[in-house]
């Protein structure tokens, strides 16, 4: 019998992780980097502003967010690029989200139904995912019965991003959405101006959707952020034709409980966002949307909280800074550290040191008949613990792999 898209959904890197793992006994106290959870706090305002809210808790919330919560992220979107004003209605161009992960699996299996009556009978569209890539977005592809198209995006020659612009016409011609995470996740990647430009270029002429996951947005190395979706909107005249982004306060407020997010961009297409969440989608409780309406109005705990992670990433250059192919990342809070082989590498880690990694090979797609795939030989690693936890972890990383880490031991495994 062949395999069905809800049981390939089972090949899911978590659940993966826990089979490749099982029955092994971490060999330390643990610590666990698998997963991309801040550690950290919101500022002590947001249990203060649910409290003051409790009376919305009877209320069932509206799919597209209360207006205040909606005016603080235009607000937000506007300060943060330097929009002009008025650049994005907040009535008709943002949504709500819970955080990011349903927006997006929801907007891939929209775009496939979108594009499908445009194809050839038969023929299933496109959804452009990085290799490796966030899981969410594999698995829209398999819901949404479109055919998954993994891009590599796993190597400094490619600034760690899929180029997508330059897939063939007739692969782009029949993408639905494609998926360009920046900061990435797990890479680290950040797309210049240049290459969001590019991108919205090739959705607009070949009639696909760019889905920008920019949850990663204000973790960041150095002064200056990353550019954005909206900044190549406005680079283009300032039309969101195509154009969704997605963002939340899960990684740039350690809030990730709050589930606030949002999607903002082509009003036409938010408007069958709303839709295709109004009959399942989760909505946020007001109670939890008027605090997150004071965090995206707040850059004093954003700015604290990058600092903590340049710090993070200044430990882990300290360990890790002689091996090669070691890159401390442009952005987000993940290491994507070379090694010989990433499943054998987070076994030992567990069994050694107690550390739990993510083999890169659980977040990628195979790319031949052996299986192989771009993630191979490297492991994440999330930087998401206090300072003291980060050195321990990190010096047991290099401690126990010091013969198995670098490009070099990769390529003699190849």
């Amino acid at each position: 019998m062949a395999e069905s898209a809800a049981d390939k959904l089972f090949d899911y890197p978590y659940r993966r992780l826990a089979k490749l793992l099982a029955g092994i006994e971490p060999g330390m106290s643990p610590i666990l980097t698998h997963v991309g959870e801040p550690q950290g706090q919101p500022p002590g305002f947001v249990s203060e502003i649910v409290l003051e809210n409790a009376d919305l808790w009877s209320k069932y919330p509206d799919p597209r967010g209360t207006p205040d919560y909606r005016a603080a992220v235009a607000d937000w979107i506007h300060r943060r690029y330097a929009l002009p004003d008025g650049t994005i209605d907040p009535a008709t161009q943002i949504t709500t989200a819970c955080g990011t992960r349903e927006a997006l699996f929801q907007a891939g299996v929209l775009a496939a139904a979108i594009k499908r009556p445009d194809l050839p009978a038969g023929e299933k569209p496109y959804i452009g995912l990085p290799n490796p890539a966030y899981h969410v977005y594999y698995g829209a592809a398999l819901m949404g019965e479109a055919e998954p198209l993994p891009v590599p995006a796993a190597e400094a020659e490619t600034n760690y991003l899929p180029d997508y612009p330059s897939l063939p016409p007739e692969i782009l011609d029949r993408m639905a959405v494609a998926y360009l995470c920046t900061p990435s996740n797990p890479t680290g990647g950040v797309a210049d101006l240049q290459t969001l430009v590019r991108n919205l270029e090739a959705a607009r002429r070949h009639g696909y959707i760019l889905a920008l996951d920019e949850c990663y947005s204000e973790i960041f190395n150095g002064e200056t952020p990353p550019a954005g979706g909206f900044d190549a909107a406005q680079a283009l005249g300032g039309s969101m034709d195509n154009l969704l982004v997605f963002n939340s306060l899960s990684k740039r407020s350690s809030a990730p409980g709050l589930r606030c997010g949002f999607v903002a961009g082509d009003a036409g297409l938010i408007e069958k966002i709303v839709m295709v969440r109004g009959y399942g989608g989760a909505q946020i409780p007001e109670p939890l949307m008027a605090a997150g309406a004071a965090l995206w109005r707040d850059e004093v705990h954003v700015v604290k909280n990058r600092a903590l992670y340049s710090g993070l990433f200044d430990i882990a250059d300290g360990i890790f800074g002689d091996v090669p192919g070691y890159v401390r990342p442009a952005g987000g809070f993940f290491l994507w550290l070379p090694v010989a082989d990433s499943e054998r590498a987070a076994q030992r880690l567990w069994a050694e040191a107690g550390v739990k990694v993510l083999p890169g090979k659980l977040m990628s797609r195979p790319t031949d008949a052996e299986g192989r795939t771009p993630g191979d030989g490297f492991i994440r690693i999330a930087l998401v613990h206090e300072p003291d936890a980060v050195r321990d972890a990190l010096t047991r990383v290099k401690q126990v792999l010091q013969n198995e880490l670098g490009r070099d031991a990769g390529a003699a495994e190849a």
